[in-house]
């Protein structure tokens, strides 16, 4: 579990010569991110060699929720939180609904079952918030607020048991069985 910091990119390799996330943990055992936060985002990631686990946290099938705080311009009123609880429509279609409440002036907290490119971002700018800051402060049931920015830990085994949980709860994409959580 790593707290990314702004300035880093969410990659194991950038042609660019950019601050990596994989620069941040040990090279052994080697690791990749999953899923992703943009460079002006900080928050936790998870970062693993099980590729089965990667995709059931990462495919919004399994629906492993993932919150985050924004501040943003203003505050957004009931009318903009109900659009969010309801689902945004962006220019690569619509969102699924997500969790909104205001915890202060100029700040959200927002909870997602998927996660497409700058969707926090996104949606609060589809409601007229332009975000300022951005943090992804839970994956699943994981939270660690004492992490500080740009250091990690492994998880315990509890963690570990608790991932698991959340991802089987939800049925393999293509199963047939059951229903896409939303």
């Amino acid at each position: 579990l790593l707290n990314k910091p702004t300035g880093v990119v969410t990659t194991a390799e950038d042609t660019h010569g950019r601050p990596i996330v994989t620069d941040l943990v040990p090279a052994e055992p080697r690791v990749h991110p999953v899923g992703r936060l943009d460079l002006d985002t900080e928050g936790l990631l998870l970062l693993t060699n099980d590729g089965a686990l990667t995709h059931r946290l990462t495919h919004p099938s399994f629906g492993v929720e993932k919150e985050y705080v924004a501040h943003v311009d203003g505050t957004p009123g009931r009318g903009a939180l109900r659009r969010l609880r309801e689902g945004i429509e962006l220019d690569d279609g619509p969102t699924a609904p997500a969790s909104a409440s205001v915890l202060s002036p100029g700040v959200v907290r927002i909870t997602i079952r998927e996660g497409r490119n700058r969707q926090v971002r996104r949606t609060l700018e589809a409601v007229g918030r332009r975000v300022r800051r951005l943090g992804r402060n839970r994956i699943g049931p994981l939270r660690d607020p004492q992490l500080p920015p740009g250091e990690w830990r492994e998880l315990t085994q509890d963690e570990v048991r608790a991932l698991e949980r959340a991802v089987a709860a939800a049925p393999e994409p293509g199963s047939g069985t059951g229903t896409t959580p939303g």
